[in-house]
């Protein structure tokens, strides 16, 4: 158990049958009146952000949501394969599962799935990864000064914005954060 007097970043709890984590909290002793928690917390399985105040006294239970590092195989329709290095299980995760930045990721690539209780609710692929552009526009030397961008087509699928020097065929690192360019390769 942890009581809401102990919320710190990262932490994570069941409440009302959902798992959170505390994503911002604030220990608030207003002049008058009783302290409370202010804190935003995130519905670890549907990833809503919700601002919530706590007495600093209520008790939740602490869960654990499991981390498992695994390798990205291939899909199948709208299923994704998994492999576990250390017992060569594979698990399907269905593409509801995974997040917006999976674009990123190509076959043979690590990743961590997250599951609460068995149940696999997230898959976050690597912060950095090095993609090869496979199309874009040709660049021009001494396109540097002004800072302009143009759409590349990565080797996933995925298209980012490039700085107009970079050309077809070059690799490049992206953060899968944010989704963008970081530097060649």
């Amino acid at each position: 158990m942890i009581s809401a007097g102990e919320f710190r970043n990262g932490v994570t709890f069941e409440m009302d049958g959902n798992v959170f984590q505390i994503v911002e909290f604030q220990h608030v002793k207003p002049g008058k009146g009783a302290a409370f928690v202010r804190t935003k917390v995130k519905n670890a399985i549907t990833g809503a952000v919700l601002d919530k105040t706590f007495n600093p006294t209520e008790k939740f239970p602490t869960a654990f949501i499991e981390r498992k590092e695994m390798q990205y195989l291939y899909n199948d329709g709208s299923l994704y394969y998994f492999m576990d290095l250390e017992t060569y299980e594979q698990l399907p995760i269905n593409e509801s599962v995974l997040s917006d930045n999976f674009k990123f990721v190509k076959e043979n690539e690590m990743c961590k799935i997250l599951s609460y209780k068995g149940n696999v609710f997230g898959v976050e692929p690597p912060n950095f990864v090095e993609l090869v552009i496979t199309e874009t526009e040709p660049g021009f030397k001494g396109d540097t000064a002004t800072g302009a961008s143009k759409p590349a087509t990565l080797e996933t699928g995925a298209v980012v914005k490039v700085p107009l020097f970079i050309d077809e065929g070059e690799k490049i690192r992206i953060d899968t954060r944010t989704g963008e360019y970081m530097e060649r390769a």
